[in-house]
């Protein structure tokens, strides 16, 4: 355990210039403190103890505003910057040296069942406000820009943009802007916006009604 958390402070050093001391990172970053959380929680959770994981889950949650379902599977050297509003699903799998952004999503379109989050890769970056949905694999090395809206398997060394997104880059080579078969249709654009809003307000109204129960 100390081996691998002077690892993710390493590589919190690595990618963030803002970080200034082991001590800072230690103990103000949140993406760090989750990811923590989040290997006390899957140890329980593996282990059968699954209130006490989803206690400890989110428990992060109030700490963090970081939700990582217990079950998750996530490789090493997984950084999360900033983290506010990362939500990731119960079968999401994640590999090694992945970067993610604030208000990223690994989540589902609830016409799923077993296997309903993604997998993401190794090497992959997902930047701010991206929402991955659905039960396919972002290849390795890939990047997803931020605000893109991914619905569909993204190949090994792509870089993917928009809502919803569409691969503009492979293996190095820009992919021609003028295909007239897989250009962004306004009325899916709208969808995905429309049912990622519904998400967000279902998951505040749940909120609402355990506090009014209490």
């Amino acid at each position: 355990m100390f081996k691998r958390l002077i690892e993710d402070i390493n590589t919190v050093k690595e990618r963030d210039p803002a970080a200034k001391s082991v001590l800072e990172i230690l103990f103000l970053y949140p993406g760090l403190k989750a990811i923590r959380m989040h290997r006390v929680a899957n140890w329980l959770y593996r282990h059968n103890f699954k209130f006490a994981a989803r206690y400890v889950s989110q428990l992060a949650v109030k700490k963090t505003n970081i939700e990582i379902h217990p079950a998750a599977k996530i490789g090493r050297r997984f950084f999360i910057d900033h983290g506010t509003g990362v939500v990731i699903g119960e079968t999401a799998e994640i590999g090694d040296d992945v970067t993610i952004y604030q208000g990223v999503t690994l989540g589902g379109t609830g016409k799923d069942t077993g296997k309903r989050h993604p997998t993401i890769g190794n090497g992959v970056m997902i930047g701010s406000g991206a929402k991955v949905l659905g039960p396919f694999k972002v290849g390795d090395n890939s990047n997803i820009a931020s605000g893109a809206v991914v619905l569909d398997e993204i190949p090994p060394n792509s870089t993917a943009v928009g809502v919803p997104a569409r691969i503009v880059k492979r293996d190095g080579k820009r992919i021609d802007n003028l295909d007239q078969v897989h250009i962004p249709d306004p009325v899916s654009q709208e969808l995905c916006r429309l049912n990622i809003k519904i998400e967000k307000l279902e998951k505040e109204l749940e909120k609402y009604k355990k506090e009014a129960e209490k």
